[in-house]
């Protein structure tokens, strides 16, 4: 099983000493944290969309390239791009480009976000909300399919034999084809963990990333089976289709979870201020930091049992924590990164090697 790390790029003030960090602090940081997550061996590094004060990255696309020229091994990739306020071609364009420039470790997470601030920003109606992804994912689908493309629909103007490029770079890294023009850009469907997202990513025939960020693993589970029992309905060879999850979560020789819940608290409290949820509190953080919630915190050894634990259940292919909600201070972050990869890693692969 993968494991790596994710970020929005959070610069909301640090809820125990109110310090803020700037955006150009912040893009320094997730290049430290890239350079030691390739170092320490993980697998995956991506960045998220927001278009909101409190986090710093509104393009993942720029970042990512950065991250790719500053490391040497890990895949870099959205998580996610909101694809229902984008236009696909510029899309796949910027993706095979990052591809072009990282050696084929370029992978494209499309969702529909979990914040709606893009649709406003863009002339995208929350109305068309459905019908905006359904089409666009197609699109991209297309895209990445055929060199050539005809097509029309409701939300741009229609392609006539119009060609795309560049074409990524087709090196067989997971489940590209290595064919001209073919099926080769690495592309992730991200779901909440509804039946129909689940149902739509399994038809489509494309890998799918779980966000645990509530719920349990049991329910998640249940997700997964019905992923991989629709993906063969449809036909598709279920062996070569992955399933990943992301979740919050921290690493740390002591107190990790007092150390990450004020972050977690601030930043959970602003949520659901905004969308009308009850307020979160220190009963439902031990809940979710349980064995079967969807917060990741511990030591090494604690982390690792957790993640075997999913594992048993999920049968997913890779697993990415987001470490800093909220501005965990750098230091602590980085901390985490390297016990992520030098610790919990070996335990893992231990645990779930072939006997």
């Amino acid at each position: 099983m993968e494991l790596g790390i994710y970020s929005f790029g959070d610069i909301h003030p640090d809820p125990l000493t109110g310090e803020r960090t700037s955006p150009q602090q912040r893009m320094a940081d997730l290049l430290e944290r890239a350079r030691l997550a390739d170092e320490v061996g993980l697998h995956y590094f991506g960045i998220g969309e927001h278009h909101r004060p409190d986090y710093a990255v509104s393009a993942p696309v720029p970042v990512l390239a950065a991250a790719a020229a500053q490391t040497k091994n890990i895949k870099v990739g959205s998580a996610v791009t909101v694809l229902s306020t984008e236009d696909p071609v510029r899309v796949y364009q910027q993706f095979a480009t990052l591809d072009l420039l990282s050696g084929g470790r370029a992978e494209l997470t499309a969702g529909r976000g979990s914040f709606i601030e893009s649709y406003p920003l863009f002339g995208a109606a929350l109305a068309d909300y459905d019908e905006l992804y359904e089409e666009k994912i197609a699109l991209l689908l297309q895209l990445d399919e055929q060199e050539e493309v005809t097509w029309s629909g409701k939300f741009r103007p229609a392609l006539d034999n119009a060609r795309i490029l560049p074409r990524p770079s087709g090196l067989p890294t997971g489940k590209r084809t290595g064919k001209p023009g073919a099926g080769q850009l690495d592309i992730w469907i991200a779901t909440g963990g509804t039946p129909a997202s689940t149902g739509r990513a399994a038809t489509l025939g494309k890998n799918v990333i779980y966000a645990l960020l509530g719920g349990t693993v049991h329910s998640f589970a249940q997700h997964a089976q019905l992923y991989r029992t629709e993906a063969a309905k449809a036909g598709h060879d279920v062996g070569r289709l992955k399933v990943g999850v992301s979740s919050t979560g921290l690493v740390a020789r002591e107190d990790a979870a007092d150390k990450f819940y004020p972050h977690w608290l601030d930043s959970l409290t602003r949520i659901a201020a905004e969308r009308g949820f009850s307020k979160p509190s220190r009963v439902s953080y031990n809940m979710q930091a349980a064995r079967s919630g969807g917060i990741y915190v511990g030591n090494p050894e604690e982390v690792a049992e957790k993640l075997v634990l999913t594992h048993q259940y999920m049968q997913h292919d890779r697993h990415i924590l987001q470490m800093d909600l909220s501005s965990v201070p750098q230091k602590t972050v980085l901390e985490s990164i390297e016990l992520l990869g030098t610790e919990v890693l070996p335990l893992v692969q231990r645990e779930l090697a072939p006997e």
